[in-house]
Parts: structure tokens; sequence; C-alpha cells
């Protein structure tokens, strides 16, 4: 008890007492600070141009002061000599070029003057400072090349010359000197930064130059230099390396496992370097490492390895590469580890549950990978603010017990995984929380109230596209602070007045489309009505009546009214809505007639949608800042504007499809530079192809013209370069040739030239379009064989081909069927998934163009409004080849149709074809093939139309439960066949043989589908597009479209 009396006094005693000694000791400082010193800095102050009103340590310097050792900014040694001289953040534009003032303080150690506003070179006077140990001129402004005369200072121990924002006419840089010369001397640095200084004279041999001059270097710091790889071997011998930073150079290089060996190595940081090879596994493992940046190396690989126990690692950032591969337990370990950045990677496997041990984790990222199983628990990880899994195979349901104790958690997205159950009400009540993404998983059930609503700090709810049901919470309504609610796409139900939104006074976003609500919009006329001030508001699918009322709207870029029962008019008002800022605007499926005059569009109109509607009259001119405009499906007459290119100078979407629009196409679209799909097609246009339409487009990814009235040759002016994917002339009345430059277009997927006038020979220069998935020829007047100088690579994805109704003669070629390798692949309808043929630009949207073709199957049209890419289909029929069916057919195991009919074909039906068992509809028929049916043919059990009639086949017919389906339609014609359909007996035919026979009109045969195919497949294709009027059963639809399709054509 004594002592600690005792230590009580000397405590108060020498608190003071150290007081007293520190101001005795500056004021001898003080006493110190020599007049020559003192006039050199007030000298240095008068030549230098700075912002007196920001400045901390200039602007109190002055003459009336005598200790100038203690001035802001300003260090002295005993002898009154300046030693350390700190300007940095002083606002200093000019005046340092030539003051002789600072270049006369010999004693000068420490310079600073980084984060400054020169726009000169580095004074050349700096080099008079030749005892400087510490120089820091970053982000200060200095330009061009550093000068030769600085590598005078030879005791430099730091160097910082970086800058974040390099002048990109004029950039710091290092060339004459180069690196080499400007260190040689420079034995003492230990600590380098020259980011942002080009390097790029020294080339590769910036490692050899670093360690031949700088053996002491513990800091390497050269981000953005533009030096390039390899990293030499040479490196290894910077022993003392502690600290590397070579973020984003070109390095185009692997990483060397010498790496592994710095034994004092803490940072290293070579993110954006484009790294290839893979990763050296043991510098995850270097006991002393804290921090590891490889971000933004797309083709570096490699995986994580065991940690060794009580790693240092507080911070891994492996995003954006291509590690893969499991996570290891032992990252527990890592028990100081505050930031794991592993998004957009390709990692598997279970996110390990031993993570929970991590107690000083606050960011974790592990979005846009292929995790799988349950999320682990977090409750020990209290410091967590950032949690993101989205993008990912997770799967079980949210308890209480993930998120309990994380008050600390600001962001959680758990997003597009395949989440399920009841979402509990306790992830809205975490005390932290201010953003919450849960949309694409597959929650269901009610929301739940939750408590606190009206103190919460949640300013964003993304709830969209779940299977959540009951009526929207109403704590969710009195979030206070709401910013973005976004519960889109679920199946919330019940009636949603718009007065409740008002409530949420900072709500920006909302979206409510396509659920079973029914949103009353009445209340939004009110004149007590206060609507939030939002900018983006998507109501679609929400049973809609009327327009809400949103003429006040100032903040409004982005409109959704889409798939309601809007009628009337588009009123006025709503092209101001946004103070003219409307962006987006979507009306399209409702009942809209016409709009409301005067008529002004909203200037800055990005995407104007108003298709599928009843508008008629005249063409509504889009505003000049359109980008994508589609008016098709409407009741749209008379002709285009002439002028109209001009209102789309920007537009790279364009579409007027299926409407009643007369007249020419005008020579103005040709003005519109931008153009990547342009759809006139199911119109009355007539006239011929404006050549300009082509000249030098090589943008245009879709052209679609088809079912219009437009006649002559199709312009010879494909360009070279051209962008094509998609281009459809069908059912017009075209002559002459095709086009010899659609050589030029090779990234053609879609072709349909058919029903048109056009004389020609098969299109063999299309041999180099690897791409192409489509080619309808058929209804035309070609002519010749298909005999073409075919390379390997040739239609190797042609999925469907049809030709049919022309004048094409000779044989069948079998290695034009062994090229078509797009229909060799037995597809897997789960893992293809929503594979369509589409064209998808503006990448960063999500808009692209749905590609259809119209098949005929015995006359009766069937238009595929999807073209599935597992599709496939052979339609030869109603030409003259005649010899054999080559054998290789059997090879195209994917084939779903194949029609050969009304040939001169002969020989046996190859046993090949029972290998097409995904063969749904074969017709042979009117051909002259002889010999027995294939037993073969029995086992094609997805067979659901057939038709081997008026040929000269004989024999039995095979027995087979999908054969035996089949009425005697399909066999008829020929008088050699006998047994089941048929009616008579192969006891009396056994030794006969069909004579020839003639060739019957098609009208004369009574072509039936086995289970009323054709009325499956046509009510199918009315009932996709009533459908697609509905939207939650279309979302449905869409995730199912291909065994939709399949099951409807097979029943």
């Amino acid at each position: 008890m004594k002592m600690m009396t005792t230590l009580h006094f000397l405590w108060i005693f020498l608190i003071p007492l150290f007081q007293i000694l520190s101001v005795i000791d500056i004021l001898l400082v003080s006493s110190q600070c020599l007049d020559d010193q003192k006039s050199l800095l007030l000298q240095l102050k008068g030549s230098l141009q700075y912002d007196s009103s920001l400045s901390n340590k200039l602007a109190k310097w002055n003459h009336k002061t005598s200790e100038c050792c203690i001035w802001d900014g300003v260090t002295c040694d005993p002898s009154g000599h300046v030693i350390a001289l700190e300007l940095d953040e002083e606002t200093i534009s000019s005046g340092i070029e030539n003051s002789s003032a600072l270049f006369s303080l010999q004693y000068l150690e420490k310079l600073n003057l980084a984060y400054n506003r020169f726009s000169v070179g580095i004074p050349v006077g700096i080099s008079n400072l030749t005892n400087l140990k510490y120089l820091n001129l970053s982000n200060a402004g200095f330009l061009g090349q550093i000068p030769m005369v600085l590598p005078r200072l030879t005791k430099l121990v730091t160097l910082d010359l970086s800058t974040l924002f390099p002048d990109a006419i004029k950039p710091l840089k290092l060339e004459n000197p180069n690196l080499r010369h400007f260190i040689e001397n420079s034995t003492e640095l230990k600590e380098l930064y020259l980011d942002g200084v080009d390097l790029s004279a020294q080339r590769t041999d910036w490692c050899q130059s670093l360690s031949s001059s700088l053996p002491n270097l513990t800091v390497l710091s050269l981000c953005t230099c533009q030096i390039s790889g390899p990293i030499d071997e040479s490196l290894s011998q910077l022993l003392f390396l502690s600290i590397i930073h070579l973020d984003q150079n070109n390095l185009s290089t692997t990483v060397p496992e010498y790496f592994s060996n710095f034994s004092n190595i803490t940072t290293l940081t070579l993110g954006y370097c484009n790294l290839k090879g893979t990763f050296p596994e043991r510098i995850f493992q270097v006991p002393v490492l804290e921090i590891l940046d490889l971000s933004d190396n797309k083709v570096l690989s490699g995986s994580v390895p065991s940690f060794p126990r009580y790693g240092s690692m507080r911070r891994i950032s492996l995003r954006y590469t291509n590690f893969s591969g499991s996570l290891p337990e032992s990252i527990s370990n890592l028990h100081n580890l505050s930031r794991l950045e592993l998004s957009n990677c390709n990692f598997n496997g279970s996110i390990p549950s031993t993570m929970a041990k991590l107690t000083n984790l606050i960011y974790l990222d592990f979005s846009f990978n292929n995790f799988t199983g349950f999320i682990p628990y977090f409750q020990r990880s209290k410091k967590l603010t950032y949690l993101d899994l989205s993008r990912n195979g997770l799967t079980g349901q949210l308890s209480r017990a993930h998120f309990e104790g994380l008050s600390e958690l600001v962001y959680m997205n758990l997003g597009d995984n395949s989440l399920n159950g009841i979402l509990p009400a306790d992830i809205f009540e975490l005390p932290s929380l201010q953003q919450l993404f849960l949309y694409s998983n597959q929650f269901v059930g009610q929301v739940d109230e939750f408590r606190n609503a009206s103190s919460s700090l949640l300013d964003t709810i993304d709830l969209n596209n779940n299977n959540l049901n009951g009526s929207i919470p109403k704590s969710m309504l009195e979030v206070g602070k709401l910013k973005v609610l976004s519960l889109s796409s679920n199946f919330f139900s019940g009636t949603v007045p718009l007065y409740l939104i008002g409530k949420l006074s900072n709500l920006s976003r909302l979206e409510l489309s396509y659920n079973n609500l029914t949103v009353d919009a009445s209340s939004s006329n009110s004149t007590s009505f206060a609507f939030p001030q939002l900018n983006i508001l998507k109501l679609a699918s929400c049973r809609l009546h009327k327009f809400p009322d949103l003429k006040n709207q100032s903040r409004m870029i982005h409109l959704d009214l889409s798939n309601n029962q809007i009628q009337g008019a588009i009123p006025n008002w709503i092209w101001g809505i946004g103070g003219g800022a409307l962006a987006h605007l979507n009306l399209s499926f409702n009942h809209l007639e016409s709009v409301e005059q005067p008529y002004n569009a909203s200037s800055n109109l990005v995407v104007f949608d108003l298709h599928s509607n009843h508008i008629k009259g005249d063409l509504p001119i889009p505003p000049p800042s359109a980008i994508y405009v589609d008016y098709s499906s409407n009741n749209l007459s008379n002709s285009m504007p002439p002028d109209i290119g001009n209102s789309l100078a920007l537009a790279s979407f364009f579409s007027v499809a299926n409407n009643d629009i007369t007249g020419i196409i005008p020579e103005s679209i040709c003005n519109i530079s931008y153009l990547k799909v342009l759809d006139l097609s199911n119109n009355k246009l007539s006239g011929t192809i404006p050549r300009c339409l082509l000249n030098n487009r090589t943008a245009l990814g879709v052209l679609n013209l088809g079912n219009n009235r437009l006649h002559g040759v199709i312009p010879d002016s494909f360009p070279i370069g051209c962008s094509l994917k998609t281009l459809d002339l069908s059912r017009n009345t075209f002559e002459g040739k095709l086009p010899k430059s659609l050589f030029n277009c090779t990234f053609l997927e879609v072709l349909n030239v058919g029903h048109n006038r056009l004389v020609d020979q098969f299109p063999c220069m299309l041999r180099n379009s690897n791409s192409l998935r489509v080619l309808v020829l058929r209804s035309n007047q070609f002519n010749g064989n298909l005999t073409c100088e075919i390379t390997t690579n040739s239609w190797q994805d042609l999925q469907i081909i049809d030709i049919a109704s022309n004048s094409f003669t000779g044989v069948l070629n079998a290695e034009c069927f062994s090229n078509w390798r797009g229909m060799m692949v037995a597809h897997d309808y789960v893992e293809t998934g929503r594979s369509y043929i589409q064209y998808k630009f503006l990448q960063l949207s999500n808009f692209y163009y749905q590609d259809t073709v119209t098949l005929t199957i015995k006359g009766m049209e069937l238009e595929l409004v999807k073209i599935l890419r597992v599709f496939t289909s052979i339609d030869f029929s109603s030409n003259g080849f005649h010899g054999v069916i080559p054998d290789t057919v059997g090879d195209l195991i994917s084939l779903y149709l194949l029609n050969l009919s009304h040939n001169a074909l002969e020989g046996p039906i190859p046993k090949s074809i029972g290998k097409l068992q995904m063969l749904e509809s074969l017709d042979l028929s009117t051909n002259q093939l002889s010999g027995e049916i294939p037993s073969e043919l029995a086992s094609l059990t997805f067979l659901a139309a057939l038709n081997l009639s008026f040929n000269n086949l004989f024999g039995k017919i095979p027995q087979g439960i999908q054969l035996q389906t089949f009425s005697g339609d399909s066999f008829e014609g020929n008088r050699g066949l006998c047994g089941f359909p048929l009616n008579n007996s192969c006891e009396s035919k056994r030794s006969e043989f069909m004579p020839p026979q003639t060739s019957l009109p098609d009208s004369d045969f009574e072509w039936k589908f086995i289970f009323a195919a054709v009325g499956y497949i046509v009510g199918a294709a009315n009932t996709i597009s009533l459908l697609w009027f509905y939207e939650p059963v279309k979302r449905w639809f869409d995730k199912h479209t291909e065994k939709c399709l399949l099951w409807f054509s097979r029943k």
C-alpha cells in the first residue's frame, strides 16, 4: 500500500516536471533559429504561389516570429539549421522552379512537397540538396522527364515520385536517364516509389537495374509504370524486400516461385498485370505475408493451399482471376484475416464451416463463383460489415443463427443462388444493415412483419425473382430511410394503394412488376397525395387500368408500365416527367390506341418501347436521343416519314414489324450510323432495298425485311467487315441472284430468303460463314447441285436447312452431311437451358433481338418464335435430287426433322436412320425408294410423324411400339408392303414386288400426325402467343421453354 502511495506521488510530481522540461527544450531550440535560415524560409514563402485560405503552414510563417524552427512544417537541428521541410497539401501551384532560397537550405535532409498543384518539371536545383535522405514529390503535379542531375542525391533512403493520376499528355517519365542510370549511385536507397512514372524506356531489364544498384531495398512500388515482363530471376537478390507493388503493368508473365523465398515480405500486390500460368502456392504460406492482391488477372490460375497455423495474412484479393478448386478448412488459421475477396473466379465446393472462427473478418466477397452447399454461420465474426455471396449455387434455408450477433453488418448480398425456405424476419432487424439483396433465389411463403421498421437503417431491399407470396408486409412500407424497394417477379398478392408509397419519402426506386398485385393508382390523382420523387418506377403487370399521376415527378429517368390494361391515349404530360430527363419508357403490351397531341417526346429518351398495343395512324417521330425504339405489333399505317432516319441518328435498335406500314423504305434510314437491328418485317412496304442501307454498314447485326412487297434485286453491296448475324428477306418478290458480297458476312447465323423469285445456284460462297445456323432458300428457283468445295469448318454449326420447293438436282453428297457437326451433338435439354439463337446488343443492357423462323410441315406453317439451339431440321423436299440417301445421314444424331420427299431418290432406306434417336418427323414420301423398311426404324421412340408413302418399298412393316401407332396413310402407295397397319396380309404378298408407280400429287395424300401432332403444335403456338401476354406465366414458360416445345411436338 505504501509503494502504491509513493508511485502515485511520483506520478503527480513527474508529469508537470516533464512538461516544464519540454517547454524549456522548445525555447532552447527556438532560440537557436539562425537568421539566414529564417530569411531563406521567408524568401521561399514569398516566391511561392498558393491559396492562403487553404494553407495550414505557409500562411502562418511571418517575420514577427523569431523562432522559425517551430513554424509548422519546419524542423531544425540543434544548431538551428533547417533539416526538414514538409509543405505537403499546401495548394502550391508555382514559384518553385527558380527558388534559390529553397535550394540554399544546404542542411536539408527531408523535403516533402507532396499533393500540391505544380504543372512544371521537377526543378534541377533540388540536386543541390545533397544531404537529402527523404524526398517526397508524389502527386504534386510535376511533369515530363525527371532531371538528369537528380542522381546526385546519393544519400537518399526514401524516394517518392509517384502519382495517382499521371498526366496523359506529358507524364512524369524516366527516359534519359533511364532507370538504370537514375539509381546506379543510390546504394543507400531502401524505399522507392515510382507509381505512375513512365518507365517504358526501360523495357524488360528493370529487374536487373534494381538488383544491381539497390541491395538494401525494402519497399518497391512501381504501379502503372508501363514496365513489361518477365519478372527476372535477378530480383531475387533483393533479400530485404518486404513490400512489392507492381499493379497495373502489362507484365504478361508468370509469377516466379522465388517470391516465396523473401522471408521479410509482408505485402505483395500484382493486380491487373495480365499474369499468366499457375500462381505458386508456397507464396500463400509465407509466415509474415499480410497482404496478397492478385486481382484482375483473368487468365492467372491457381488454387488456395492449406494455411500454416498462426498465419499473418490480413488481406487476400483474388477477384477476377481464374483461381479454382475448393477452399481449405485451414483458412481458419488466418486469425488476423479482415478482408477476403474471391469474386469472379471459378471456386467450387462448399464454403468451409471453419470460417466461423475468423473473428477479425470485416469484408467478405465470394460473388460470381460456383460455391455450393450451405451458408456457414458467422456469429463470431462480430466485426463483419460487408458480406457478398451472390451468383453462386448455394442452397438451404436461412435461419436467425446465420446472422445472430452481426451488429456491424452494413451490406449483405445473397442474390442469385438457390436458397429456399421462408425468410426469417430477423434478417430485416439487423441494427446496422443498410443494403439487403436476396434476389433470384427460391424463397417461399409470406414475409413476416418485422420490428423497429421506423428506426431501421435499411435503404435497399431487393427480393426480386423469388417465390414469395401473400401481402407485402406493412412494416416494409414503414422503413423511413428506404431508397430502393424491389419486389418484382414474385407471387405477392393483394391491392397496393399508391398512397401507401407516399410514406417512403426517401424512396428513389420502386419495383413491383410481375406479381399478382393490383396497384390502385386512383389515390395518386388526389391533391393531398404526395408521391416520393422516384428515379425508377417499374409497375409492369400490376393490373393498372390507367396512368398513375406522375406529372410532378422531377427526377424520374425510368418508367415501366408494360403488361397492364391501360387504355386510351398516351398523355402528353408523360414527356415532361423528370423535367424532360426521362430516359427509359416502356408502355408495351397495353391497350393504348393513340398518342395525345401535342406530341413532344422527351429529349433525353433513350429507350422508347410501345410494342404490342393498338396504336393507330402515323408512326410517332422518336426523339433524337433514342437508342432503342420498338413500335412493333401495333396498327400503325401510312408510310414512314421521309426524314425518319434523321430522328434516329443514335439508334441501335429500330423495329416497326407487324404493322400496316406502306410506301417505300426511306433512304434517310441510311443515316442511322450506329444501327445494329433494323426490323421492318410483316408490313406492306414496296419498292426496292435502298443500296445505301448496306453500303459501309459494318455495325448492322440484324436486317429483317421479311413478308413485305419489296421487289428488284438484292443490292450487291455487303461491305468488307460485315457484321450481319441475321438477314431475313423472305416472302417478298426479289429477283436475280444472291449477292456475291454476302461472302463478306462471315458472322452470319441466320439467312432466310425463302419465298422469293431468286434464280441462282446453291450459295457456296457462304462456306466461310462458320457461324451459319439457319439457311432457308425455300420456294425460289435455285438450281444445280449441292456440291461445294468445303473446308472442315464449313457450316459446322448448321442446325436448320430448308431448300425445299426449288429446282436442285444431282445426288446428295455424303460429305455434305458429315460436315454438319451442329446436328451431331446429343443435347441435354436441362443443361442447354434457354439456349436460343438471338442477337445481343448494347452489351451493358439486357436487350437482345430474338430470331424467328417459319417451318413448313406438309403445307402447314409453324413459326418458331424462339429458335432453340437444340432444334435441328433438314428439308430438301420438292426438288429433283436422285441417287441414294447417303448413310452419313445417320451421323446427324440430334436431328429432329428430316424431309426428303418429292424427289427422285432411289435405293434402300439407310439403316443408319435408326441412329437418329431424337428424330420426331421423317418424310421420305414420293420418291423411288425400294427394298424393305429397315427394322432399325422401330427404335425411333420419339417419332411423332412418319410418311414413307408412294415409293417402291416392299416386305413386312417392322413392328415397334412407335411404328404401330401410325395409320396406313404413312405407308400407302407401296404395293409391296404388308402387315399392320395395312389391311393386306404378308402371306399373300410374300413373293410380290412393287412395280414402278406414278407419283401422286401432294394434294391427293391426306397427311396425318399420330396423336394429332399438328394440332398439338399449332395449339402450342397459339398457347405460347397467348401466354406471352401474361407475364407471370411467361416467366415460368421462359424457364421451361425447351421442355415445353419438345413436349408439345411429341404429343
